[in-house]
């Protein structure tokens, strides 16, 4: 199963960009998406960003993300 999680981009460093995932800040590869700047949102997947999104699609990815960790957690218990 492959699974991609949404960013928000932070800074951009030439083929590079740090963006923050639930908190995370990551350095991933940009290479494969046209001009990515700082504060747009971003699909990851193994560390490479593979597709903008808007801040729509990225607030409720984000938010399925996670409850998807808090009800994980809640199983723990």
């Amino acid at each position: 199963m492959c699974l991609a999680v949404p960013a928000k981009i932070t800074s951009v460093q030439g083929n590079y960009a740090y963006a923050e995932t639930m908190g995370i800040r990551q350095k991933i590869n940009i290479q494969l998406i046209e001009e990515p700047m700082p504060d747009e949102h971003v699909l990851i997947h193994a560390g490479f960003a593979i597709e903008k999104i808007d801040v729509n699609e990225y607030t409720f990815l984000n938010d399925t993300l996670h409850e998807m960790v808090k009800d994980n957690e809640d199983e723990s218990d």
